[in-house]
């Protein structure tokens, strides 16, 4: 349903997820088990694949605008600077800003992301002004240069102690453009969220679902 798709796939190493999309029509490409995160699962997709443009829509946002898609490709198509964009929406419920499943990010002037955390960022001093906070959406676009040297960068103490895959490009001295949507990000993160889904899923229109599993461009 996204405007600037033209070929969606399934990456997975595990062939019950395989085999459940093939059953939907989707086309699926298995991968390595051993992948540290999933950019580098698409990363080996997109070695075989000349797109050059690449998009991760990762699999816990089952409920993803195909419009918030659309607006994290746009400036990778129209600056050619730019290797890498994501998402964030401002937090509009203060319970989010210190749930470690709810990601923050903070941007320069630029939209550039500063850094990206589990924790609350910016931190509140005493008597300081109350910042607006902005939560991370899990969609990443890249060029696909970049995303081919991704699995090549080292892994940085960073990374490895928030689990954010996205940190690995900063340590490494790469930008990150921040698109700000007002997409309301639902990952499935835990059992609760998972029912949560399958909820909104149920009461979706059934036309909505079948476009949505049949749709490639």
């Amino acid at each position: 349903m996204s405007r600037y798709i033209d070929l969606v796939v399934v990456a997975t190493d595990d062939e019950r997820i395989a085999a459940e999309a093939r059953r939907f029509g989707a086309a699926v490409r298995m991968t390595r088990f051993d992948h540290p995160s999933g950019t580098d699962r698409v990363a080996e997709v997109a070695s075989a694949d000349p797109a050059g443009i690449v998009v991760n829509v990762q699999g816990d946002e089952p409920l993803i605008d195909p419009a918030a898609i659309d607006a994290a490709i746009l400036p990778v198509i129209d600056e050619p600077a730019i290797q890498m964009t994501t998402l964030s929406k401002r937090i509009e419920d203060p319970r989010e800003i210190g749930d470690p499943n709810v990601v923050k990010v903070v941007t320069d002037r630029f939209q550039n992301a500063l850094y990206f955390s589990r924790a609350a960022v910016p931190y509140v001093r005493t008597g300081g002004d109350e910042p607006v906070f902005y939560k991370h959406t899990g969609l990443y676009v890249y060029r696909r240069e970049f995303l081919l040297r991704y699995p090549d960068l080292p892994v940085g103490p960073l990374e490895q102690a928030e689990r954010l895959e996205q940190l690995r490009a900063l340590e490494n001295g790469f930008k990150i453009r921040v698109v700000e949507t007002e997409y309301e990000s639902f990952g499935v993160d835990t059992p609760e969220d998972l029912a949560r889904a399958r909820y909104l899923f149920e009461r979706l229109p059934e036309t909505i679902l079948r476009t949505t599993n049949t749709t490639n461009g």
